[in-house]
């Protein structure tokens, strides 16, 4: 019975909706920004900045499409992964481990209501959660640049 409460409860607890962070990077180290666009322009809007900053788009996952296949609603909620090989290969050759957290990634998502979104984590997060438990000391100057260029990419999918 017992079991039983505590599944019930954590299954609630996920069903709920999290609340919007506002524009700036949050106590959890997300950052959501609203779109003036559909979820696949704002996909594709920003696929195209990070390639004129030099970056490469590695993929999407599409957790919407994986729940049609299995049967079950879900609105869109899309991740893309990204990054910067010059950048990222030096880190992964002197800590392989890191490679199970790159590349970086966003998601583009749709709400109740059918707005859409999309999340990232700020360089803070980056740097404190993702690089550092690898082994990888990121400076102040390092994340402040990691996060102006997330939001300069996420602002121009949005835009």
């Amino acid at each position: 019975m017992r079991r039983i409460l505590l599944l019930t409860a954590l299954a609630a607890a996920l069903t709920q909706p999290a609340p919007l962070q506002a524009a700036g990077p949050g106590q959890d180290g997300l950052v959501t920004l609203p779109s003036a666009h559909a979820l696949r322009p704002t996909l594709d809007r920003f696929a195209a900045a990070v390639r004129a900053a030099g970056w490469k788009v590695f993929g999407e996952v599409d957790h919407a499409e994986a729940a049609r296949e299995a049967g079950l609603p879900l609105r869109g909620r899309t991740v893309v992964l990204f990054g910067n090989p010059a950048a990222g290969t030096p880190g992964m050759a002197a800590n392989p481990t890191l490679a199970l957290d790159l590349p970086m990634r966003v998601l583009v998502w749709e709400d109740d209501q059918g707005g859409v979104h999309i999340t990232r984590s700020s360089g803070a997060d980056i740097a404190s959660r993702v690089f550092a438990r690898h082994g990888v000391a990121i400076p102040p100057e390092g994340q402040r640049g990691t996060e102006a260029l997330l939001e300069r990419l996420t602002r121009q999918a949005v835009q």
